[in-house]
């Protein structure tokens, strides 16, 4: 319902008077002309009140004024011009003059602001009927910022949307967690449905939806939102729809972009002068001499140090990054035949750390076809490769390398041991040499049906049938080999292959109608699901040479081989009810049964109810008065549950694994138990989630947003809890533990200047959370080996306390008697909590937690004519990590070289902050942790849409070119490569790859429109 505005015309408002004086201005600038005539006119909306600061412009050119504060323009044109009249929130109104000198022009309201629909699952709905949390992130981010992947576009505009990119592999997917950790063991990450299809379990991942296909992305937060996915909504749901073919001639899109890559902050290693200080140091601590007598400590640094030669080893790891992107999209139809879209793209990235590669190729089809006034059907498919190949070098060991190491042998062969005889660190260009195998695949094909019984029989009216299916195919490939180039004089290689076969048929039956103020909404749903999947490895070593890799196993002197197969299930029913009366009263309650094969038969099966409640206050009467100044009030109070079972598909059952035993001078396969016990009384996981949430608007919606608070219990947590190993098990899951969730977000909207020829908006996101555990194994007692504590956050860092370094003069004083007896000069000097004169385990305390208190996010958009800037800034606040850059500051008793931003203690600078060279400086085992919270500048676009009168001139639609740089600067305090990633020592072999900095990038792009 439209509500009349009460304007109040004796006010004198700054920026009515700015109008007035802008108007006057470009009325006396105005050139007579002899074909001209002065047009005068008057603005208003439906209900007769003025319409203030309305742009009144000729077509096609930039000639134009403004409305005064009764709503007034004057404007000197050609007596046949035609007048483009815009206002924000209102619909644009061309006006042919035909020589009039007066005209009278009424804007109606943009209904698609009043009624946006938005996707809430398994349907749309108007976004002033939705009663559930729901965030739509700003089309601005996911068409106008060139990123890899959908998700690093959403990272810090979406409140309570908690996206980290750990590492910036080429390729890597970022991990999200919507409204806190929920659980302890079972998977935490959000259900992603594209076009209705999930690809979440399938084998699939984000990562295979190209972002210049996505014309909306919706993330429901709140149980009320989540429970009509029932099995799959505890981590809440993103909801991915793809853009669509029109009623309209055929269109052809290009979208590319080159941009260039370096490292957003150099972790660099310490410079010749700190390795002289260090191993000088080094040689005092252990009383011994150095390399013969001189200043280094290895044989090859010994001989580089004679001849003055010095390597860069980041130069030597690291390059200039270059990704580009080119999408070309083809699309339109007509109601009589069918809608199509069409896009193919392809993504290359040379990563900043030499050997790290990634390519995308991508095919999509999308096609809708009316085949009676009754039946529509359609097809949503899409094929996509990733490419990851090639031998990577180590980060990890590059910056362990000291200025004076060999990086190459005379005859331009890879050294093994840079420093020999250093043999602890190998060069970290050697996996170069290798070229390994990453390759995975997705092939879905997903189709639908639409059927309107009410074009078959107008008493139908509104009833729906909507028959979804998906299939997909995704498959990968791993395979490697290292032969003797790479000092493996054996030859050892290894083969993996996966496949994942998933489909899915969704039955959903709707019904919408109107009955006067009376609107009901139904929807049901029955659904199932099935996923297989296959996975088989192989390996070999002791290969009589390296000419054929991978490729004959059968030529290795050692054989292995294992394989693994997996079937997964899923039966759902869903049904929802949405009514409203006279759009200000709104209900919508929904039940979901869902069905898991994860869990034995009679855990299987478990119910979600939800309820929510809306009143859209200001379309109450008693609001009439107060249209002018708040134009939108709903308030939204919702509960609801949902499940997860997301755990290991056979943890219900006890299992046997196999192994290889040397007998009677044979193999034997033998059998032994798996070291997790079944249990068959486990069932769901299951969240109950209570939300309060404010929608408002005011000044014609200038100022906008919505706040929302909320808490969240899960209880019978699917923990994997130890058990005693004379058991003969080392875990079981069970149902136990409770986990709580707290808290509020913010997000509010602001047109702040909106003239003629410039604008300027905000937008402002804040969100924080609270994570208690409440129990773990129903006796209120804290898990001291996890780190899991009652009443505190699941992740947290339980450590010492660090108060400084023990001076020489303190050691001397016998200061460290009664409190650290052990306690040498350039010790860590920690904080005897319990005062027992003892450092040990009962001094440790709760210092913070990993995950971050709050967060926000801040954008400006500034735009000038066809010229726009955007600015978006985030900050992560509050969490804490271990820093294990610190935590080795005795560089593995002289072993390796140390980052340029570290000192260390000695009796000459008697450092309070730096500890002692000495491998026994930091007996305690102190951790380092420090706060990673950070702000940083995340990106910057500047673009330019050609006139359509250049664009018309050269023969195409629309033109756009623009700019953008991401990661540009972060503030923080924390020392390392970056606040937000993963820096995993020596030792963690299987992770060094993802020891990969975050970058800074600068792109250029070029969006064309034929």
């Amino acid at each position: 319902m439209l509500m009349k505005k009460q304007k109040n015309r004796n006010t004198s408002r700054w920026h009515e008077t700015l109008f007035v004086l802008i108007g006057a201005f470009l009325l006396s600038v105005t050139t007579a002309n002899a074909q001209n005539l002065t047009v005068k006119g008057n603005v208003k909306d439906i209900n007769g009140e003025a319409i203030v600061g309305a742009s009144v412009v000729r077509q096609g050119t930039s000639h134009g004024t403004i409305s005064d504060i009764d709503g007034n323009f004057q404007l000197n044109v050609p007596a046949d011009a035609i007048l483009v009249v815009s206002y924000v929130g209102y619909e644009n109104q061309t006006v042919n003059v035909n020589g009039r000198s007066f005209v009278s022009v009424t804007l109606n309201e943009d209904a698609a602001l009043i009624d946006e629909v938005v996707v809430v699952g398994y349907g749309t709905q108007k976004k002033s009927d939705v009663t559930g949390a729901l965030t739509s992130v700003p089309k601005d981010r996911l068409s106008k910022l060139p990123v890899t992947n959908v998700l690093q576009a959403i990272q810090g505009v979406a409140a309570g949307v908690n996206v980290t990119q750990f590492s910036s592999i080429p390729g890597e997917e970022p991990s999200v967690m919507v409204r806190g950790q929920n659980s302890i063991n079972a998977s935490t990450a959000p259900y992603i449905v594209v076009d209705g299809i999930p690809i979440s379990q399938t084998g699939g991942s984000i990562s295979d939806i190209n972002p210049n296909d996505i014309a909306s992305m919706e993330i429901l937060k709140d149980a009320s939102a989540t429970a009509i996915y029932g099995i799959n909504g505890a981590n809440g749901v993103l909801l991915i729809t793809t853009k669509r073919g029109t009623d309209d001639k055929p269109t052809i899109r290009y979208n590319g972009y080159v941009g260039f890559e370096n490292i957003a902050h150099m972790m660099a290693p310490g410079g010749t002068d700190q390795m002289l200080a260090r191993y000088a140091e080094y040689s005092r601590i252990q009383s011994s001499s150095l390399f013969q007598g001189s200043p280094v400590r290895n044989e090859y640094e010994f001989i580089n140090y004679e001849a003055g030669r010095t390597v860069d080893w980041m130069d030597l790891v690291t390059r200039t990054g270059v990704i580009t992107d080119h999408n070309v999209t083809i699309s339109g139809g007509n109601k009589s035949a069918a809608r199509y879209y069409v896009s193919a793209d392809y993504m290359s990235q040379k990563g900043v750390l030499e050997g790290y590669n990634y390519k995308r190729y991508s095919i999509r089809t999308n096609l809708d076809m009316d085949v009676t006034k009754y039946l529509t059907v359609g097809t949503t498919s899409y094929i996509v490769s990733h490419n990851r190949d090639g031998g990577r070098v180590n980060l990890l060991n590059a910056a362990a390398m000291s200025p004076w190491a060999r990086p190459y042998e005379d005859d331009g062969s890879l050294t093994r041991y840079p420093m020999y005889s250093e043999s602890l660190w190998e060069n970290p260009l050697l996996d170069t040499l290798t070229n390994p195998e990453r390759r995975n695949w997705n092939i879905s094909v997903n189709g639908y049906a639409d059927l309107k019984f009410g074009d078959l029989w107008k008493p139908l009216q509104g009833l729906k049938y909507r028959l979804n299916v998906g299939f997909s195919y995704v498959t990968g490939r791993d395979n490697s080999y290292t032969g003797q180039n790479v000092f493996d004089e054996a030859g050892t290689a290894s083969i993996a292959n996966s496949e994942d076969q998933s489909w899915i048929a969704e039955n959903i039956l709707s019904y919408d109608r109107d009955f006067g103020k009376h609107h009901i909404g139904f929807t049901g749903v029955y659904a199932a699901k099935r996923i297989k999947t296959r996975w088989v490895s192989a390996g070999g070593s002791n290969f009589p040479n390296d000419v054929l890799g991978w490729n004959k196993l059968s030529a290795a002197g050692t054989e292995s081989a294992d394989s693994e197969t997996t079937l997964y299930t899923t039966l759902s029913q869903m049904a929802r009810i949405n009514y409203s009366y006279d759009s200000r009263y709104l209900l919508t309650a929904s039940i979901r049964r869902d069905g898991t094969s994860v869990f034995a038969p009679e855990r299987k099966y478990a119910t979600f109810p939800s309820i929510a409640l809306g009143w859209n206050v200001t379309n109450e009467a008693f609001m009439e008065k107060t249209a002018d100044v708040l134009n939108n009030l709903k308030l939204r109070l919702s509960y609801g549950e949902s499940g997860n079972e997301g755990i290991n598909k056979y943890a219900t059952l006890s299992k046997m694994d196999t192994n290889s035993l040397a007998m009677g001078g044979q193999s034997l396969t033998t059998m032994n138990v798996n070291t997790t016990m079944g249990n068959l009384d486990l069932g769901w996981e299951t969240t109950r989630m209570f939300n309060f949430g404010i929608d408002f608007g005011l000044w014609d919606n200038r100022i906008n947003g919505s706040i929302d608070a909320y808490t969240s219990n899960t209880r019978d947590l699917l923990l994997r809890r130890g058990l005693p190993r004379i058991t003969g098990y080392a875990d079981v899951y069970q149902n136990i533990g409770k986990v709580k969730n707290t808290g509020l977000e913010i997000t509010i909207n602001s047109r702040n200047i909106v003239t003629r020829d410039f604008t300027w908006g905000t937008n402002l996101v804040f969100a924080t959370n609270s994570n208690k555990l409440q129990d773990l194994y129903g006796n209120k007692t804290d898990d001291l080996g996890n780190r899991w504590f009652i009443g505190h956050p699941v992740g947290v860092i339980y450590d010492y306390t660090m108060l400084g370094i023990w001076q020489q003069e303190e050691i001397d004083a016998g200061l460290h008697h009664g409190w650290d007896e052990q306690a040498q000069p350039g010790d860590v000097k920690l904080a005897d909590l319990d005062g027992n004169g003892l450092i040990n385990d009962d001094d440790r305390r709760i210092l913070g937690q990993t995950s971050p208190k709050w967060t926000g996010g801040l954008t400006n958009t500034f735009t000038y004519k066809d010229l726009s800037l955007s600015v978006f800034i985030q900050t992560v606040q509050g969490s804490m990590a271990n820093n294990h850059q610190l935590s080795v500051t005795s560089d593995e008793q002289g072993r390796r070289n140390a980052p340029a931003e570290i000192g260390f203690w000695t009796p000459e600078n008697k450092s309070n902050e730096w500890r002692s060279l000495s491998n026994t400086s930091n007996r305690h085992s102190y951790g380092y942790p420090r706060d990673n919270s950070y702000t940083t500048i995340k990106d910057i676009t500047l673009s330019y849409n050609f006139p359509k009168k250049i664009t018309d001139a050269i023969g195409i639609g629309t033109l756009q070119v623009y700019a953008s740089g991401r990661n540009l600067y972060t503030f923080t305090d924390w020392i390392g490569w970056d606040p937000e990633g993963r820096d995993d020592l020596r030792g963690n072999t299987d992770y060094w790859e993802i020891n990969y900095p975050k970058t800074r990038s600068f792109i250029f792009g070029l969006n064309v429109t034929f």
